[in-house]
């Protein structure tokens, strides 16, 4: 099995007050994501907090790829 968590971020005015971690333990202590064989996620600027979580940043970052439909809406 495989997870991948996105879009998540804490608000500014928020930030300093332990709701990364605790979001973060929060997911990784979830009874229905313990038989998981990897978790996948992408950040910019918190790699610091996920190290603590035990994720790792990947060797070879070019094997992601993303398919984006395109829309009529957006040029």
């Amino acid at each position: 099995t495989y997870h991948y968590l996105a879009d998540v971020f804490i608000d500014e005015s928020h930030r300093g007050h332990g709701l990364g971690k605790w979001l973060m333990e929060v997911i990784m202590a979830h009874p229905e994501l313990q038989e998981y064989r990897s978790f996948h996620l992408r950040t910019g600027d918190a790699h610091g907090l996920y190290e603590q979580y035990g994720f790792e940043t990947v060797e070879d970052p070019s094997t992601f790829m993303i398919y984006r439909k395109k829309s009529s809406y957006i040029n």
